[in-house]
């Protein structure tokens, strides 16, 4: 049973604006989001990722459990409330997160309110993780080719203007062809929500790999951020500071890694495990930064096996 292994893909949809903190501030920014270093898109560490997923399931198996051990590995010996009986050392977790990797950025559009967009280079790499949930499947059409200045979308597109022109924040896009079925196929796989899933089907945009980097890069909210002193109600010493959000609408997907349990107290296979993770995880988790202000609430789906097969 120890030797077994499964993988999920688990996709994240950002419900308000997320602050996955951690990036370097080399300019005017001072609390930008985290991002990968050479693609410079924006990502969630899967350090973070198990963290706030362990502590999701803790609560809903209502506290700390042998069950949760075997999932995500006994506390370290330091972590208030850890266990008497299990110490970190004694064996690994079952289950592994990869960072989250982005899917989908949303976009201010002329028509439509906004279009997610995404690029080959993007769904590619989507479709090479997919592979390894083993179901030939679960991958995404492969992406149409896309040149520069051009984008691939559905013909009944919401952003679409006379046409075959779009109009994303100031840069105008004409349409080359059809999406290859991408949208169809993340609205049935990443999404839960009827209404996001329909969207997404109307204002999913291909765009060349450049075209989608500057989006990724330079398409985020910068806040001004400032705290105030309790008695004047004016700035609080050096307390003004600019903080780098997702804008609300991204989508993230990460893979979740199985295998049987090694705690010899919980007799679980890699499946059983991915079961567990899907049973116990809530629909809604907050990820990132500010908690206390709403940001970072995601739309979690883990996927069960059968989903995305054609």
């Amino acid at each position: 049973m120890r030797d077994s292994s499964a993988a999920n893909l688990l996709f994240l949809h950002a419900l308000t604006g997320l602050h996955p903190g951690g990036g370097t501030a080399l300019g005017v920014v001072d609390l930008p989001v985290q991002r990968e270093r050479h693609t410079q898109w924006p990502m969630i560490p899967g350090s973070g990722l198990k963290g706030v997923l362990r502590d999701a399931c803790r609560r809903r198996l209502g506290g700390e459990d042998e069950e949760l051990f075997a999932a995500f590995g006994p506390p370290p010996p330091s972590e208030a409330g850890a266990s008497q009986t299990a110490k970190a050392s004694d064996y690994a977790g079952a289950l592994a997160f990869t960072d989250a990797r982005l899917v989908a950025f949303p976009v201010r559009s002329l028509r439509g309110v906004f279009a997610w967009v995404t690029c080959p280079a993007v769904l590619d790499r989507l479709g090479r993780d997919a592979r390894l949930l083993a179901r030939g499947g679960t991958a995404p059409p492969a992406p149409p080719p896309v040149e520069q200045g051009g984008a691939a979308c559905p013909q009944r597109s919401d952003n679409l203007i006379e046409g075959n022109q779009l109009l994303l924040e100031e840069f105008e896009f004409h349409r080359t062809g059809d999406d290859g079925g991408v949208a169809e196929w993340l609205a049935k796989t990443a999404v839960t929500d009827k209404a996001t899933a329909e969207r997404l089907t109307r204002n999913l945009v291909v765009l060349q790999d450049d075209d989608f980097t500057h989006f990724a890069r330079h398409a985020t909210e910068v806040v001004a951020r400032i705290g105030l002193d309790y008695e004047t109600k004016t700035a609080r010493g050096q307390a003004l500071f600019y903080e780098e959000f997702l804008p609300p609408e991204t989508l993230f997907y990460a893979v979740a890694l199985a295998t049987g349990s090694r705690n010899e107290k919980v007799e679980r296979d890699a499946a059983g495990m991915l079961d567990l993770l899907r049973n116990h995880t809530p629909l809604i988790l907050q990820i990132g930064a500010d908690q206390t202000i709403g940001k970072g609430l995601c739309a979690i789906r883990v996927m069960k096996p059968e989903d995305g097969d054609a």
